[in-house]
């Protein structure tokens, strides 16, 4: 199966993600060991150790690439080609000791004259899981891989029978409208999961593991990969409406491409109050699934 085609950049950001990761694994390990459960310095600390090594070696790789990460570094950001570094994504987690956490570069091209907030073209993007060893990557019209496999999303056609993910913002939680759709679509489907990495969710529907994902308010390094990801892998991406998905992700909603038109109806009614339809009992689900075989 291995690797029919040649990367213009995804092989070069895979090795970088690596080595983030490498150092990702050590700075986790020393946590759990020493139970600095929660410890933020220690965080602050690795998010920073792997957004420098991330920056350094794409500055290496490509002098004349611009780079946008969620650590604060900014350079070259009127350049051709821009990266969106997360140097660890799920934050939370690693500092709680819980094995859910990434490296995400996310490569976007920016055509001559495009204007400032207009978004260019996602064309390459990694998101590296350093514990499981599991390397997503994807470049425009080449697909999306998981460690060197061809990946394609999902094949379940209806809400009922899937399984999603969302998240909530770490800060204003109260204040987050998602709690609502979260306990509509959990009454709805198989389940939702809540794992604490927006960009593991999206390669997660990149590749199959799960059949869709919507959250509010993420920013472009955490959604820039993934939003490749899930559309060379026959996803789709849009926004909670339906519209064109962008960078500024207000609202992000990936799914396998097939349950997309009954999540973005779900959300509409949602956000105009309406009551929605009641839901249906074990015995109607399986009356459901019999009559669409």
């Amino acid at each position: 199966m291995g690797m029919v085609k040649k990367f213009d950049f995804a092989h070069v950001a895979e090795g970088i993600a690596r080595q983030a990761g490498a150092l990702l694994r050590g700075f986790y390990a020393k946590g759990v060991a020493t139970e600095y459960k929660g410890d933020v310095d220690l965080v602050t600390e690795a998010d920073r150790a792997s957004e420098q090594l991330i920056v350094e070696k794409l500055k290496a790789a490509f002098p004349s690439h611009g780079v946008y990460g969620e650590e604060g570094t900014r350079s070259g950001l009127d350049s051709e080609y821009r990266w969106y570094v997360d140097p660890l994504d799920g934050t939370t987690n690693f500092a709680h000791g819980f094995p859910a956490f990434c490296v995400v570069l996310g490569l976007e091209r920016r055509a001559a004259g495009l204007a400032a907030d207009a978004d260019g073209e996602m064309v390459a993007g990694v998101i590296y899981d350093p514990l499981r060893d599991e390397m997503f990557s994807a470049e425009r019209g080449k697909g999306a891989w998981l460690n060197q496999r061809k990946i394609a999303v999902s094949k379940i056609a209806t809400l009922q029978e899937s399984l999603t993910a969302t998240g909530f913002p770490s800060k204003k939680r109260h204040e987050s409208p998602n709690v609502h759709f979260y306990n509509e679509i959990t009454l709805r489907s198989h389940g939702v999961r809540r794992a604490g990495s927006a960009a593991l969710d999206l390669a997660y529907v990149a590749a199959g593991r799960l059949d869709g994902f919507w959250e509010f308010n993420l920013n472009p390094w955490d959604t820039s990969a993934g939003y490749l990801m899930v559309e060379e892998a026959g996803g789709t991406m849009s926004h909670f409406d339906g519209g064109k998905f962008t960078l500024d992700s207000r609202e992000t909603l990936g799914t396998n491409g097939l349950i997309h038109g009954e999540m973005v109806h779900l959300f509409t009614e949602m956000f105009a109050g309406r009551e929605l339809g009641a839901i249906p009992s074990p015995a109607e689900f399986a009356a459901r699934r019999a009559a669409a075989k």
